[in-house]
């Protein structure tokens, strides 16, 4: 089925289709598109006042002469009211072309229920065409706000009805007619619409704008404004277009933070899908109001639970546009599924080795003349091995060729190191990769990049303790976010970007700055790569990034996704701290004094969920500041051990 939704498909006083925005256009072609064996459509008129025989013969007449000013020829032309109910699958499945007509939304609403039209289009594979009542009822759950006098505050009036199940797009006709229209001493739009618009949304045109969702896409052409929990936008101009996105986001409810990411989504207009492994009741007031849908299955990493899911979503809701879960763990899932439901707006399945595996990514920084450490996989054996130490000298470090944060990896001092690595842990020894050890300060390139590899958003974070030295030695956690980035970091981090042709995500790439001139790597102060992944920097990272460049990084992301590009701003800027604390350590200054002394330049302060206090410590304390100096202030005094 071709489906379009407007108000009216001519312009107000006008007697033929309009073809601004390509109405018209569009409509010719969708019935030549569905034509087979003849060259002019049948065409169905149902109507929306069944019983009144008047009001359906003058809405004949006038669509008659409509469609023959408009150009658009037809083979025959029937209106389906009471008095042929009975014919109606029958005159349904011998048309090409139907057309559900406007009026009262309600009567239309229980005429197509009576007819039982929602189960006959299920097997319709035409054109369909809705104006005014006949759009608003294509809806699953139609919003039928008042029309007449005494509708709004008739307390058995319903706004809310089954439709036909074609579409979850609930439009708000006529807007140059409703703008200003008052209902029982009410405005129609502004205190009714709107009051009834909390956790909807509703889609306020003019006449001749339309809706047009054909091949799994739904666009929106022409001027219209999204009313959504009480406010109201613009969100496309006369003669542009608005897409309606399909989004699916794989664990929206952990990490913690990430709900943020859906509530940005939504709040550009995009659908929400939601799949994880928790009931819905579990799932914050955030998370819940910005999902249009959710799907929960018994385990993620259950691949066809997880299909299955997004099949779903797919068959109700249309072509999927993105898949995401912004976590490394489910990089490959991710991209296995794009690449099952050909969504091109990600990493597919052919791309993952390259930017999963660090031995993979070798060949691409050295394509983007980024220098790394050298490596060797531990696949070619123990005396393999130890010949490349010989080459870099000790100590060397062994890390998963495929595997995140700092899990699985092992420092090596010397040839007996070597050697007891190999006997011990074996099948490790087999999947890893050895690389000489680099002295260096540990930073990042944290980015949003755009569908042509360039970044909307950059933001630098350093690292005193490696992730690996935190989780082994059971350190405290503290590192920052720079006020601003460093401008060498900014040049390596975009080549890097363009080096591995990363587009439309979110990237955390970390590198060592060399403290001393390196042979083969640089000289002090340069940038050596490490390693690249795919989304954005683990725990609340992302959260200080908004801290210190008081912006959105959740909402630009967004930005992102629904716009290709940044429509989010930034304000003064901060360095943003981040003080982690153990539980089983006693320190010399406790909490109150922490929130006495601080308070006023606290952003956040908050216990970090047991999968990741290894690396980020059980209580977190982080600080907006103004001056590297009163950083490490901070660092000192949230810190001081007993």
């Amino acid at each position: 089925m071709i489906l379009f939704l407007t108000g009216s498909p001519c312009r107000k006083g006008e007697d033929h289709f309009t073809s601004d925005n390509g109405f018209l256009d569009e409509v010719r072609k969708a019935i030549a598109d569905v034509l087979v064996d003849n060259d002019l459509p049948a065409i169905l008129l149902v109507s929306a006042a069944p019983d009144d025989e008047n009001y359906n013969r003058d809405v004949f007449a006038s669509m008659r002469q409509c469609l023959d000013r408009s150009g658009i020829g037809y083979r025959s032309i029937v209106m389906l009211e009471r008095k042929n109910a009975d014919r109606a699958r029958e005159l349904v499945g011998g048309s090409e072309l139907v057309f559900l007509c406007g009026g009262h939304v309600p009567t239309q609403n229980r005429f197509f229920h009576q007819i039982g039209l929602r189960e006959i289009l299920q097997h319709f594979d035409g054109v369909l065409i809705g104006c005014s009542a006949g759009s608003m009822n294509c809806a699953e759950d139609v919003y039928s706000h008042p029309e007449f006098q005494g509708e709004v505050t008739d307390p058995a009036y319903r706004r809310h009805l089954k439709g036909l199940g074609l579409t979850d797009i609930n439009l708000v006709p006529h807007m140059e007619d409703i703008w200003n229209t008052v209902l029982d001493g009410r405005s129609l739009v502004h205190d009714v619409v709107l009051n009834d618009s909390e956790a909807r949304r509703f889609y306020l045109i003019p006449d001749g704008v339309y809706v047009i969702s054909r091949d799994g896409r739904t666009e929106l052409r022409g001027e219209a404004y999204l009313i959504e929990n009480r406010n109201i936008k613009q969100i496309s101009a006369e003669g542009g277009t608005f897409t309606f996105m399909n989004a699916v986001f794989i664990s929206p409810h952990f990490p913690q933070t990430y709900s943020h990411f859906c509530a940005m989504l939504r709040q550009n207009g995009v659908r929400v899908f939601g799949i994880g492994d928790t009931n819905y009741s579990n799932l914050s007031a955030e998370l819940r109001a910005s999902l249009d849908e959710y799907y929960m299955v018994n385990n993620l990493e259950d691949y066809d639970q997880v299909y299955r899911a997004v099949a779903y979503f797919a068959f109700k809701h249309g072509r999927i546009d993105w898949i995401e879960s912004n976590n490394e763990y489910w990089l490959e899932q991710d991209a296995r599924l794009r690449t099952d439901f050909n969504v091109t707006t990600g990493l597919k399945t052919d791309r993952i080795e390259d930017i999963k595996e660090k031995s993979s990514m070798k060949k691409f920084y050295k394509a983007g003349g980024i220098p790394t450490a050298r490596q060797i996989k531990g696949s070619e054996g123990l005396e393999a091995v130890l010949g490349f130490a010989q080459t870099t000298g000790y100590p060397i470090i062994a890390k998963p060729d495929n595997g995140v944060g700092a899990a699985g990896t092992c420092k090596m001092e010397s040839e007996d190191d070597v050697r007891a690595y190999f006997e011990s842990y074996p099948d490790d020894a087999q999947k890893c990769v050895v690389e000489e050890f680099i002295t260096g300060f540990l930073v990042s390139y944290d980015a949003v990049v755009d569908s042509n590899c360039e970044p909307i958003f950059e933001s630098m974070s350093c690292f005193p303790d490696p992730v690996m030295n935190i989780v082994k030695e059971n350190l405290d956690t503290f590192y920052w976010v720079e006020k601003e980035i460093d401008p060498k970091l900014r040049e390596t981090g975009r080549k890097t970007v363009k080096a591995f042709g990363v587009g439309s995500r979110f990237v955390h790439f970390e590198f060592f700055r060399l403290e001393k001139a390196r042979k083969g790597l640089g000289k002090k102060g340069d940038y050596v790569g490490l390693e690249v992944n795919m989304r954005p920097a683990g725990g609340y990272t992302p959260d200080m990034m908004d801290y210190a460049h008081s912006t959105d990084v959740y909402k630009i992301w967004a930005d992102m996704v629904a716009f290709n590009e940044c429509r989010t701003g930034q304000g003064e800027q901060y360095f943003c701290a981040y003080a982690g604390r153990r539980d089983n350590k006693t320190y010399v200054h406790s909490h109150d004094e922490i929130i006495e002394k601080y308070g006023p330049s606290l952003a956040k302060v908050d216990r970090m969920p047991k999968a990741l206090a290894s690396a980020l410590s059980d209580m977190a304390y982080m600080a907006k500041l103004d001056t590297r100096e009163q950083m490490q202030e901070f660092f000192a005094f949230v810190g001081a051990t007993k």
